[in-house]
């Protein structure tokens, strides 16, 4: 007497496990083909700039003397003694200022983008034009946005007009970094209430609908939904926010001035050692400045994007189990 069962366990030969195995290979060739071109122009553009400028770090160039006392000319291996500069007074003056301006200016874009990105996901007439206006500051060149607001900084200029005081916004002091850090909160804000706004375009009304059915007040439906659905979109934004303004050089630049010590960033310091020829400290603090993106990045995701991460990874898997 012959038992069907009703799910047959299917029989797999040598044959078809070479077979599967044969275009399993085929398709990595086939990814590693099509990803060629963008390692080649990542290791041109990146990897290539960033070892010559660890290698260069080691050196120094120019006159120096020899232990006999004759001037040698050229690149003399220094070992670690362009790293000295490090824990130098300029060099922590110039990473606090940039710390500061990175703490201030994300955490007060972050506030001011989710405010921008409420408004203009909201349905009234004229929304368009608000939606152009907010984003002008984003499209305007930061050389040209650096220069306006220069002008409008000035002894005589607008802010001291309005203000009714006489403030030296562009000179060395305190007042300068109020005048750096409302400027790039001008220009950057409109960019993370972009990023946000579109987070805020994909969350279903029925949820809102739901919340307002069941008696949530406008504050709990913002913490309770708004925020937590924004999430990915928020976090995107501040990290490239927090990597934008860790190595931000041309507005201070531009607004204030060169070798001003009270705004004077680590981009700043390294561009004033390489106008000089001094090509091994510029290194040096490169390398350290790519360090520090790189570490406060790695502790951003791992804090703070971690269910972010774990989401792109499940969307993936259930694309790959899809085909």
């Amino acid at each position: 007497m012959v038992t069907l069962t009703e799910n047959p366990r299917p029989v797999t030969t040598g044959s078809g496990r070479r077979r599967r195995g044969a275009g399993a290979r085929g398709h990595s060739w086939l990814a590693a083909a099509m990803l060629s071109p963008t390692l080649i122009v990542l290791a041109l553009v990146v990897f290539y700039p960033l070892v010559a400028a660890m290698r260069e770090s080691f050196y120094t160039s120019g006159e120096t003397l020899d232990a006999d006392g004759f001037v040698v000319e050229g690149e003399q291996f220094s070992g670690l003694a362009n790293y000295a500069g490090v824990v130098g007074e300029r060099f922590m003056n110039a990473a606090f200022n940039t710390t500061l301006f990175t703490v201030v200016t994300v955490t007060l874009e972050v506030v001011l983008g989710v405010a921008m990105a409420l408004v203009m996901n909201r349905a009234f007439r004229g929304r368009a034009f608000l939606r152009a206006s907010i984003l002008i500051p984003w499209a305007v060149p930061t050389a040209v946005s650096g220069l306006m607001w220069k002008w409008i900084f000035q002894a005589d200029g607008v802010a001291n007009a309005l203000l009714g005081t006489e403030i030296l916004w562009t000179a060395e002091g305190v007042h300068a970094k109020f005048a750096v850090i409302i400027a790039d909160v001008w220009k950057t804000a409109p960019f993370v209430g972009l990023l946000v706004l579109a987070g805020l375009q994909i969350i279903p009304h029925e949820v809102y609908e739901a919340a307002r059915v069941d008696g949530a007040s406008p504050r709990q439906t913002f913490w309770r939904i708004t925020l937590p659905l924004v999430r990915p979109a928020l976090l995107v934004a501040v990290l490239f926010r927090l990597m934008d303004a860790l190595r931000i050089f041309d507005l201070p630049y531009v607004l204030i001035g060169p070798r001003k010590h009270s705004v004077e960033t680590l981009s700043g310091l390294i561009w004033d050692e390489a106008t000089r020829v001094h090509y091994g400290p510029a290194s040096a603090y490169g390398t350290a400045l790519f360090l520090y993106i790189a570490v406060i990045a790695f502790v951003f995701v791992r804090l703070l994007g971690a269910d972010l991460l774990s989401d792109v990874r499940g969307r993936g898997k259930e694309a790959v189990n899809a085909a």
